[in-house]
């Protein structure tokens, strides 16, 4: 495969090695060097799919350092190639300092579609989809989190965090803490391996469930926020209405209970169909 001069950013699985790109395995054949967040680590990844290509380190502690060799690689008419330890480099990963310097440097940087935990957990999470930010992780101290999150309390959109194991459950008492414990959330661990969990409820409903079960406090994690509902959202809805919908839910598909509940109401079942969404029916 002939590649153009450039800096190609190749995301790799984030759990199940069989949803690697043949674009990604071909690209990652074809350029001169491989630029890895731990070359240990993406080192069994290559190996597995017979990938021999120079590998070198790239981490948060000589990226900026290592740019410079990288540029002068690509002026000597090399390809590279970024990959990090899992899924899309740059999300939560290094790689922001050497992107901005290629592009300074007049190179190009092409970017490969693929995993991303964060995008992939959304897409699974029932929680609202058309307006949501990623967070990154959480800050390890607990005033911390409890600030980051006091100043999210009120962002209508659906927020993601990534999540160590070892700090879910103090992190999950954060959201409780600086968010209240009836806040919609979902968490999903260890997204497209062989233990993948999907939890959803209440904050209060969720901790109980990881506080009483280790199972959950283990893997890969990712932590979804539905957005801040204001008492304007919630009443544009009578309350009968509202437990009408919930009813014919236990019974119903959503879609086919808003459009019952809106027709005997006289109101529009999109917007049932949409405040169902928002509330995890």
């Amino acid at each position: 495969m002939d590649l153009a001069v450039a800096l190609y950013i190749v995301p790799t699985p984030i759990g199940n090695l069989a949803d690697i790109s043949s674009r990604a395995i071909d690209v990652l054949n074809s350029v001169k060097l491989i630029a890895c967040e731990d070359t240990r680590h993406s080192g069994k990844l290559l190996s597995h799919f017979g990938i021999e290509t120079r590998k070198t380190s790239l981490h948060d502690h000589n990226e900026r350092d290592r740019a410079d060799w990288i540029i002068q690689k690509l002026s000597n008419g090399e390809p590279v190639a970024l990959i990090s330890d899992a899924g899309t480099p740059l999300i939560s990963d290094p790689g922001y300092h050497l992107v901005s310097a290629v592009r300074a440097a007049g190179y190009d940087v092409t970017p490969l579609p693929g995993p991303c935990a964060a995008i992939t957990a959304l897409s699974a999470s029932g929680l609202p989809s058309d307006r949501f930010s990623f967070e990154g992780f959480l800050p390890s101290k607990e005033k911390g989190r409890f600030d980051k999150l006091t100043a999210l309390k009120e962002d209508p959109r659906t927020l993601i965090f990534y999540e160590s194991p070892h700090r879910i459950v103090q992190s999950l008492e954060s959201f409780l803490a600086a968010l209240g414990e009836d806040r919609q959330i979902v968490m999903g661990r260890e997204i497209t391996k062989t233990f993948e969990t999907f939890l959803s409820g209440t904050v209060a409903e969720v901790l109980e469930i990881v506080k009483s079960d280790s199972n959950q406090q283990r893997g890969e994690i990712v932590l979804m926020c539905h957005g801040h509902r204001s008492a304007k959202d919630d009443a544009d809805i009578p309350t009968e209405v509202i437990n009408t919908l919930k009813l014919l839910v236990e019974e119903l598909p959503l879609k086919k209970a808003a459009a019952i509940a809106g027709q005997i109401y006289g109101l529009k079942k999109n917007a049932l169909y949409k405040y169902g969404l928002e509330i995890g029916l």
